[in-house]
Formats: C-alpha cells, sequence, structure tokens
C-alpha cells in the first residue's frame, strides 16, 4: 500500500499526542475496542504503550470527536453505534458528494487521475485478499481525492468531516462478505465516470455508491 492519504494510522514523525489519538481512534473505528465498552486513561496508556500526559490530550480530542464519553467517577466509554446518527450523515453525504462528483468530473487534473488509478489497483489487491482494514483507508483515500479534485476546499472540509464519523460504519459494512467486491466495482465505475468527464454519470455513480453502502449498512444493524 503506497497510495494511502490521511488513512487514521500513527505516523513515525507524529507527536505523542498524535500517536496516542491515531492508535485509539483505530482501535475505536476497527471495533478492537467494542462500542459501548468502558475503560480508563490508565487501560489506554497500558493498550498504547504510551505516557499518560499524551494518552490524556488524545482522550480529549476523541471526546470532541464524539468517538469517546466521559462517565463521571466512572471513567470512559467507547461511544455505541447509533443508526440514527449514520443514517442522517449518509443523507448529507449523499448531497455533498454527489456535487464533489460533479466538480471533479469537471476540475480533475491528470495527476488526480493517476493517483484514483493507483488507489483503484491497491483496492483490488485488497479486495482479493478480503483486507477489511486496508479497503476502509483505501475507501477513504479514494473519496478524499475526489474530494480534493473538486477544487472547493470548503466542500472538500465538510467531505472530510463526513466521513471522520462514517468510519466505524465504513468497517462494519466492508465486514460484510459481499461488500469489499461491491465497493470495487462502484469506485471503478465512479472512475470511469470522472475520467470521461461524464459529471451527471459521475454524480449518479456516486449516488448509487451511497445507497449501496446505507442498504448493506441497515441489513447488518437494523434489529
Amino acid at each position: 500500500m503506497n497510495a494511502l492519504t490521511d488513512a487514521p494510522r500513527a505516523r513515525p514523525d507524529a507527536s505523542l499526542a498524535e500517536r496516542a489519538y491515531a492508535l485509539i481512534q483505530r482501535d475505536i473505528i476497527t471495533m478492537r475496542l467494542k462500542p459501548g465498552a468502558a475503560l480508563n486513561e490508565a487501560d489506554l496508556v497500558a493498550r498504547t504503550g504510551i505516557g499518560r500526559t499524551p494518552v490524556h490530550q488524545a482522550v480529549h480530542r476523541l471526546v470532541l470527536e464524539g468517538l469517546l464519553s466521559v462517565m463521571p467517577r466512572k471513567g470512559l466509554l467507547v461511544q455505541p453505534l447509533s443508526l440514527d446518527d449514520i443514517v442522517a450523515v449518509i443523507d448529507v453525504r449523499r448531497i455533498n458528494e454527489a456535487h464533489c462528483a460533479e466538480l471533479a468530473a469537471r476540475h480533475a487534473t491528470p495527476d488526480d487521475f493517476a493517483h484514483l488509478s493507483t488507489l483503484l489497483d491497491d483496492g483490488q489487491a485488497c479486495a482479493d485478499a478480503h483486507d477489511v482494514e486496508g479497503m476502509m483507508d483505501l475507501d477513504r483515500a479514494f473519496h478524499l481525492t475526489i474530494g480534493a479534485a473538486a477544487r472547493n476546499p470548503v466542500l472538500a472540509e465538510i467531505l472530510r468531516g463526513l466521513h471522520e464519523r462514517s468510519l466505524r460504519f465504513w468497517f462494519v459494512t466492508l465486514s460484510e462478505p459481499h461488500h469489499l467486491a461491491d465497493v470495487q466495482r462502484e469506485h471503478r465505475e465512479l472512475f470511469e465516470r470522472l475520467r470521461a468527464r461524464d459529471a451527471a454519470g459521475a454524480r449518479a455513480a456516486v449516488e448509487r455508491h451511497i445507497d449501496s453502502f446505507r442498504a448493506t449498512l441497515l441489513q447488518r444493524l437494523r434489529p
């Protein structure tokens, strides 16, 4: 994997607080820390091997982002998954990503297309290997690259935030046996519409992609 951008992993040159944040966030996103699990900062110090102050700073950030919550006099709670919340995020994401795809079809450069092509190649390797975590990173990188290709930094920042709020749910859906191949196929269809400068086709492709995510998620999580 050499084409990931902004994947939520700890960078070798990151500060201790950034590394603690990335490690804990990763464990929450990939369900190694289960939704609804109770823990405390000492648990996270032991888990990460990083000191108390950087871990405390990381916890503060994760609380602000809604991945952890503080239980007074009890410690911390991994925020449970909320189907209502993610459905609301999906609705907003569908509108904004559709517009983003239209803009990217008009404004993407040859370098953008080359980067997307590399991500698709890496995504195929993940799909073939049933690498859920790797595909999650590539899925995020693919959408972030399209966001940058739209040449609207405000829209790109909105989508970045929506993706952050979606990551645990991406991991849930990608864990479905069929969904890795579905995502790879849908990404390739979107890429072909972008490369053809087909703004309407790109919009329709990303809407189908997000609708597929929603259907798989509801099938997996709805009682």
